[in-house]
């Protein structure tokens, strides 16, 4: 008995690669496991682009996932042609590339709505889910690996599901998994959850023996991202969010040891948050969709005792430092699928601190994650929507300036609007801190400029305003509709925001 496969009717299934992959027909529906580059399969989307490379055949598909996965699909899926349509989130280049230049179809959707559009059927219907594990149990049962995201959701509804077992993911992993699903409406239960050390399901992914048609073998990294250096800016971000929290707390807003902490994905967002590892603060919870270096950082610092999220998903350094301490990490971690992580109700029955990244802000608060120029698509808006509407404080973090300077952060108008005012509580740059709580547009207009603005274009945002205020026909919110998206047509033409 395989010590992975620990059911004898699924050894029988045990197949190459190759051979599982001619499971996978044109125009199918394909739900794949992961979230971010951890946890997706390999062997099989691999298997499949060699050979539609090979052989010149027609394959086009629509994929479904949890977040974005590793280039073996996002990337080499979309270089050979196979992605017609990829749901919900990404951020691989060719893939991205593809969505901008129109040959692929995406949808950008809110993550913990993806569970329930599947269940419904409002999304077509899955035909194969594609799912990573560390074993399968005597039951013949799926414990996953470092990425649940929906894999839950989609083995429920496929028709067939094809099982990568995956000897590279230590099998420390198993029982780190927290396995619950949610019911459809109408009269669906509450979630069971008061805290976000909380075990609510199994450490398995049930699974009927019936649909799993094939099994491999695989022993095979996960790919996963490099992080950038924390350089001085993120450092003056993290210094700038620590002295607003511990305002808060002086203030009784916030108890000594915060509340459980939701951080976005990326290099930024892992800078910001690493800072907390030289705070005050003690005794933290994290309850997230991805687990980060700095994450682990704080569980490894002592600052924090748990970390729950959909993916763990470090650097590649991260990665190996992680094995080496897996016995340490075992009773901190827990991993939901994001149906849990990103869930509205627990978000907001937990009172989450919200962290997420814009890549741009207006001066009334509106933020873009997801547009550049407002129209070419980066990676799309995740779960920072989950979060930033629900959660008890909502920050975003942007550094004041991109380009070099030749792009302010912060802009009349937003050229994309992902997350409108009324969710937007914070904003934090490397300027300090605007705090829109309780605000007018106005109020916030100038709050946001004097406390977040760069120096460069400080006074070119005071001068709209002002110009706002005396010429807009209404002055609540007193934009100038022939000016508000100036500065993005200014850089398009050339080259920076800045009058010359």
């Amino acid at each position: 008995m395989n010590g992975r496969i620990r059911n004898s009717e699924i050894l029988k299934r045990v197949v190459s690669a190759e051979k599982a992959a001619e499971l996978i027909k044109d125009g199918m529906v394909i739900g794949i496991s992961g979230f971010t580059p951890s946890g997706y399969p390999k062997a099989v989307p691999s298997a499949l682009t060699k050979r539609v490379n090979s052989t010149g055949e027609k394959m086009k598909l629509s994929v479904y996932t949890g977040a974005s996965v590793g280039p073996e699909i996002d990337g080499d899926w979309s270089k050979a042609g196979i992605i017609a349509r990829r749901l919900p989130y990404q951020t691989n280049k060719e893939l991205r590339n593809g969505i901008n230049d129109g040959s692929i179809e995406y949808t950008d959707m809110h993550l913990s709505h993806v569970a329930q559009y599947v269940n419904y059927g409002i999304l077509p219907k899955i035909d194969i889910a594609i799912v990573e594990a560390v074993s399968i149990t005597e039951e013949g049962f799926i414990v996953p690996s470092t990425g649940i995201g929906n894999s839950v959701n989609y083995i429920q509804n496929a028709d067939k599901v094809i099982v990568e077992v995956n000897e590279n993911q230590p099998i420390e992993l198993e029982g780190l998994s927290d396995v619950y699903t949610v019911e459809n409406p109408p009269c669906r239960k509450p979630i069971p959850m008061t805290a976000p050390g909380d075990r609510i399901g199994t450490t398995y992914i049930p699974c009927d023996l019936d649909k799993i048609a094939a099994v491999v073998i695989t022993n095979l990294m996960d790919k996963t991202r490099p992080l950038s250096v924390v350089d001085d800016v993120s450092k003056a971000i993290s210094k700038n969010l620590i002295k607003f929290l511990e305002k808060e707390v002086s203030e009784n807003r916030l108890p000594k040891d915060l509340l459980p902490i939701q951080s976005g994905v990326g290099s930024v967002a892992n800078a910001v948050l690493a800072g907390l590892c030289d705070s005050d603060f003690e005794n933290l919870t994290c309850y997230t969709e991805v687990i980060q270096d700095s994450m682990l950082d704080l569980l490894r610092c002592g600052k924090a005792k748990l970390a729950s999220g959909t993916s763990l998903s470090p650097s590649p350094e991260g990665v190996l430092k992680f094995r080496e301490d897996i016995d340490f990490f075992k009773d901190k971690i827990i991993l939901r699928p994001q149906e849990i992580s990103n869930n509205p109700e627990v978000i907001r029955r937990l009172g989450l601190i919200s962290i997420n990244t814009a890549l741009e802000i207006d001066i009334f608060g509106n933020v873009n994650s997801t547009h550049v120029m407002g129209s070419k698509m980066m990676n799309g808006i995740g779960g920072s929507g989950d979060f930033a509407r629900n959660a008890y404080l909502t920050i975003f973090t942007t550094e004041s300036i991109a380009k070099k300077g030749c792009i302010s952060s912060i802009v009349p108008m937003v050229s994309h609007t992902d997350h409108t005012e009324h969710d937007v509580m914070v904003i934090i740059t490397e300027q300090g801190v605007a705090d829109l709580r309780g605000l007018s547009p106005k109020e916030r207009a100038y709050a946001i400029i004097n406390n977040c603005a760069h120096p460069d274009y400080k006074p070119m945002l005071l001068e709209y305003l002002k110009k706002g205020l005396k010429e807009s026909p209404s002055k609540h919110t007193p934009h100038l509709l022939e000016e508000a998206l100036s500065w993005h047509v200014r850089f398009i033409k050339t080259g920076t925001m800045k009058n010359n």
